[in-house]
């Protein structure tokens, strides 16, 4: 069973900075497709931004220039770097892995594996 850790959470005020940190018990992230999902209370799931197996990026255009997804094959290890945080950026974060599949998709059902979420409040 592959499990999916977040880490990393917190609170910070606006315009601060987080890193989350998103490990796996497999080495799923290595030839597979990962994204970072948010959801705030009272709304839907959405994507915040996805990295292909061969490190293509993709961003929500609210965070585009603010968060950075990165990874580390060797380590099993995918990154969110959050900077220039706003309030509304406050939410449950969660890491998602896809299944064999190289490519990213923004499309939540197609992937496989999720973490538990870790809460990210931006507030003074």
């Amino acid at each position: 069973q592959v499990q999916l850790v977040e880490s990393g959470g917190g609170l910070v005020q606006p315009g601060g900075s987080l890193s989350l940190s998103c490990t796996s018990s497999s080495n799923i992230f290595r030839i597979n497709a990962v994204a970072w999902y948010r959801q705030a209370p009272g709304k839907q799931r959405e994507l915040v931004a996805g990295i292909s197996s061969g490190g293509t990026t993709n961003y929500a255009d609210s965070v585009k220039g603010r968060f950075t997804i990165s990874r580390d094959n060797a380590k099993n290890m995918v990154y969110l770097q959050m900077n220039s945080l706003k309030p509304e950026d406050t939410a449950v974060y969660y890491c998602a892995a896809r299944g064999g599949a190289y490519y990213y998709t923004p499309r939540p059902n197609e992937y496989d594996f999720w973490g538990q979420g870790t809460q990210v409040t931006v507030s003074s």
